[in-house]
C-alpha cells in the first residue's frame, strides 16, 4: 500500500476472532514513517493497544478507532451481524483538527 502524501492512515486487521474478543494488527501510515502494533479489543468498549512508536496524536487517534469499533461489537451482535470486521481503514487529513 502507497504511503499517504498527507495526513495519516490508520488500519485495524483483524488476526483472531474469540467472541467477545478480537486481536487486530494496527498500523500507522504517514508519507514519512510507519509505525504497527497489536490491540486486543473486548465487545464491552475495552481496549488494550501495544505501543506502536508513533507520536502521540497517532496513537491518540488509533486509541479512538480501536475504542469506538469495540463499543459497536455488542451492538452488531444483537443486530445479527458479524461483530468484529475483518479491516477498519480511516485516513485523518492535515489542518481539521485531527
Amino acid at each position: 500500500m502507497n504511503r499517504p502524501t498527507a495526513g495519516a492512515r490508520f488500519l485495524l486487521e483483524r488476526q483472531r476472532d474469540d467472541g467477545a474478543r478480537a486481536v487486530y494488527r494496527v498500523a500507522i501510515e504517514t508519507s514519512d514513517a510507519s509505525y504497527e502494533g497489536r490491540a486486543i479489543l473486548a465487545d464491552d468498549g475495552s481496549v488494550e493497544l501495544s505501543p506502536t512508536g508513533a507520536p502521540s496524536e497517532l496513537e491518540n487517534t488509533l486509541a479512538m478507532l480501536a475504542k469506538l469499533t469495540a463499543r459497536s461489537a455488542a451492538k452488531k451482535r444483537e443486530d445479527g451481524l458479524p461483530p468484529w470486521p475483518a479491516r477498519v481503514l480511516r485516513w485523518r487529513g492535515p489542518g481539521r483538527g485531527e
